[in-house]
């Protein structure tokens, strides 16, 4: 073969695999986020691999975009790998198509490359933002130092001392830190109060708050203050500042470096807060006492990209966002030091009024009658309730369980125990499916969907004997109220199996932070909501899909541990006799492995259990609160090696394979 030949040759190959990376991207747009791509030429592009999602910022591309025509729009949706364009004619977005499709980019400020895979769309939705409230008692003060006064702090601080602060080493890390007036304790996030640091605050921050005393930006004067310096990549966990420890107002001033700091209700509403460089950010009221406010420990910052808005609350406006690299920050966080109880009225997060909170909560027992009355108030109850909502939000498989379903032999039959509302009787067509759950009205659901399901109790399925080749219970046994109750639903599943048969259990974990990868439950922002699309920023695909860790096999030795600490010396499970249930923070770690977990019924639901459109009614309003009602649910939630644990007590069963996946713990069972 001549080398024209060659060349031929080696171009079609590469045609072909660019032909196959961009079906590939193609399909994975349509599975994960419900865009169809289109094979006939329009106006508009979507970009894979080109997203503020995998480090494209929006200044890089739209030079790229824009030497192939003029650019009516181009959206970058926060979080994504990929970008929207769209063109003033098809003929511009035809040249685009083919000048950029398979093009390799080398990312702004990294050594990174990527490929950029383009495909037809036929509409661009979008709606202009409504801007984004800051939380109430939050303000921002801009330039409050100058230049010159920036440096000067900068210059002040002494990090050559080799400060050594031992309670604090495990969650300061790589942070530099200093403490004046009082020393922070991160072991009990709280101050000694009785006993202060000698010298005070420094002279320079006794004039700057002088100032914002004098200009009306603060209060009271604070006697306590530390200092944080920050490298890019870097962050704060999302915290309240302790209620009992610092009055009301709490004030940070950034030095070095923008940032953005996140901010989040309980109820799940959250705000990103740009903090410009020599900014005063003043917290008080709600949003010191109620609202957590943290830093995402990464390397760029999703930003607006004009100029009109680079103070307050970033808006989600898919049109206006890039990214922006983080510098080095150094914060000086000013606090008073409380000399009596806090009685704010959030008694609900603050640790001066938790007795109280507790007497009011549900009591937990461990005998039978009283377990069964718990999950009855907290479990069935509220799935009635919550039912039409739930569904709404359960419309993902998750795909280890759709591998599992899809390994089946044809024919097979599978018993889905605990279905919801039945996302996964549908999966696989080879196989035969019935499900069956607590709730009548999500067994309803089911039936609408034209699937097999029916109402029954976990722990007593009406099922003969070995009848089925598999088994599924996804995030159910966690709802049991009793180590006794929790093993005797793993045990109805193994008497439903044949000899052979597979069963499949999801938990939810106790450790949402595995393997220093955070799980989607802490990640999880809430997305904006538009009239025409909602982006759903709990979906992540290509170079960013969150990896699946599988453990096949555990620490025996922790599992007994686990075992040995639920049973007292009789061998009967422990089970906190009278102690009353926590209310779980959402999207924060778990502080108790037996919680009640808040779920917000967006707009309330009729008798039929249909949803009904919600009001746009003030947040802290009596009406959104009894039309918006807060719902709690009983979670058990599982330790490394419980699950397994629990199991290994049945001699019918073996553990075929055990692994953590993004915030739960899963077995795969096998009876003998």
């Amino acid at each position: 073969m001549d080398s024209t030949g060659q060349n031929n040759l080696k171009r079609n190959k590469s045609e072909k695999k660019l032909l196959r990376k961009q079906i590939k991207a193609r399909n994975t747009l349509m599975r994960h986020e419900g865009i169809e791509c289109v094979s006939h030429t329009t106006q508009n592009l979507v970009v894979a691999n080109g997203g503020l999602g995998n480090g494209v910022n929006r200044h890089q591309l739209l030079s790229l975009v824009e030497e192939c025509g003029l650019v009516e729009a181009l959206l970058m949706p926060p979080n994504k790998p990929y970008s929207v364009v769209k063109y003033g004619s098809t003929e511009e977005a035809k040249k685009a198509y083919d000048t950029l499709n398979g093009k390799e980019i080398m990312l702004e400020d990294s050594n990174q490359n990527v490929t950029l895979y383009v495909n037809f769309v036929e509409k661009v939705h979008w709606e202009d933002i409504i801007p984004i409230s800051l939380p109430p008692g939050l303000m921002m003060v801009e330039e409050l130092v100058s230049p010159e006064e920036e440096q000067k702090m900068l210059e002040s601080i002494d990090w050559t001392e080799n400060e050594v602060i031992q309670n604090a080493q495990k969650s300061l890390k790589h942070r530099r830190v200093k403490h004046f007036g009082y020393e922070f304790r991160y072991d009990n996030n709280n101050v000694d109060k009785d006993k202060p640091l000698p010298g005070g605050l420094p002279e320079i921050c006794n004039m700057l708050l002088e100032k914002c005393l004098k200009q009306g930006y603060i209060k009271h004067k604070p006697d306590q203050l530390t200092i944080n310096q920050y490298e890019p990549g870097q962050g704060i966990p999302p915290h309240i500042d302790t209620h009992s420890a610092f009055e009301d107002e709490i004030t940070s001033l950034s030095l070095g470096a923008e940032i953005v700091m996140d901010f989040k209700h309980p109820d799940g509403r959250t705000v990103a807060v740009m903090l410009p460089q020599r900014s005063l950010l003043v917290m008080t009221g709600e949003s010191r006492y109620l609202w957590t406010h943290g830093i995402m420990p990464r390397k760029f910052d999703i930003v607006h990209a004009s100029e009109r808005q680079k103070v307050g609350s970033v808006t989600p406006d898919v049109g206006d966002l890039t990214l922006n690299r983080r510098g080095t920050r150094t914060s000086f966080t000013f606090r008073k030091v409380r000399r009596s109880p806090c009685n704010c009225i959030y008694p609900s997060v603050c640790d001066s009024q938790q007795g109280h909170q507790r007497e009011e909560a549900p009591l937990f027992h461990d005998s039978e009658t009283q377990a069964s009355k718990l999950e009855q108030a907290y479990v069935h109850k509220v799935y009635e309730e919550i039912a039409a909502h739930f569904s709404s939000t359960r419309h993902s498989p998750w795909p280890k369980i759709v591998e599992f379903l899809r390994t089946l032999p044809k024919g097979s039959i599978v018993a889905d125990i605990g279905c919801g509302n039945g996302k996964y009787l549908g999966i696989n067509k080879d196989l035969y499916m019935i499900g069956c759950d607590r709730s009548q009205n999500l067994v309803d659901i089911c039936g609408e969907k034209k699937f097999q399901a029916f109402v029954c109790d976990a722990l007593s399925v009406p099922v003969r004997n070995s009848s089925c080749d598999a088994c599924i219970s996804i995030a159910v046994i966690h709802h049991f109220s009793t180590a006794e109750r929790r093993l005797a639903a793993v045990r109805e599943l193994a008497r439903l199996l044949r000899p052979g048969g597979m069963a499949l259990i999801y938990v939810w974990a106790m450790e949402q932070e595995y393997n220093k990868q955070k799980s989607k439950y802490l990640k999880e922002k809430r997305a904006s909501k538009g009239k025409e699309e909602e982006i759903n920023t709990d979906v992540a695909w290509g170079l960013f899909c969150d990896q699946m860790h599988d453990n096949g096999s555990q620490d025996s030795a922790c599992s007994d541990r686990v075992l040995n600490d639920s049973k007292d010396k009789g061998g009967n499970a422990k089970q906190g006799i009278n102690s009353k249930l926590p209310v779980h923070t959402n999207r924060t770690s778990f502080r108790s492995q037996d919680v009640l977990v808040p779920w917000h019924l967006k707009g309330g639901t009729n008798k039929k259990g249909e949803c009904v459109k919600a009001l746009q009614l003030p947040a802290s309003s009596k009406e959104l609160q009894e039309f918006s009602p807060v719902f709690h649910r009983y979670y058990h939630v599982f330790c490394e090696g419980e699950l397994e644990a629990a199991c290994k007590t049945l001699d019918c069963i073996r553990i075929q394979k055990s692994y953590y996946d993004q915030g739960n713990w899963c077995v795969v069972l096998e009876k003998q």
